[in-house]
């Protein structure tokens, strides 16, 4: 009589498991990885458009001929201007760019929500002294 046989064997089973234990090993600590690596690039993406929405606020008040601290509308909003460039309070910078959705904000200091050192994780944003230009600073280094 020939007996069929259906299914795995134990052995089967526990080198199965055991290969597949050893696959996760190496797969999570890369994926957990991820997690900082889209902080860094999302405040890298705010850093970006931090300088941007500066550059058009200045290049608009320039067009505009407006004096160096009148303020502008950028798409209906009002935008504070100092030495021709956004202030760097919710009115200035912060009314420049529009949508800092992630993002934490407090005079010119945009924090990423959700970071694991939440003061280096930061863009920040310094007004143009007299005579002078506004600068951005990112610090992913804590992100």
């Amino acid at each position: 009589m020939k007996k069929s046989m259906k299914g795995f064997t134990l052995i089967e089973l526990v080198v199965v498991i055991t290969i597949l234990g050893i696959l996760a090993a190496f797969a999570i600590p890369r994926f957990a990885s991820l997690e900082t690596e889209a902080r860094t690039a999302a405040l890298d993406g705010l850093g970006g458009s931090v300088r941007a929405a500066s550059a058009l606020a200045h290049a608009k008040s320039l067009a505009s001929g407006a004096a160096a601290a009148a303020s502008i509308s950028m798409e209906g909003t009002t935008v504070t201007m100092a030495n021709f460039y956004p202030t760097a309070d919710d009115d200035g910078i912060l009314a420049a760019l529009q949508d800092s959705t992630g993002f934490g904000h407090l005079l010119g200091v945009f924090t990423k929500t959700g970071a694991a050192d939440d003061t280096n994780c930061t863009v920040t944003y310094s007004a143009a002294p007299a005579n002078g230009s506004a600068s951005v600073a990112v610090d992913s280094s804590g992100c």
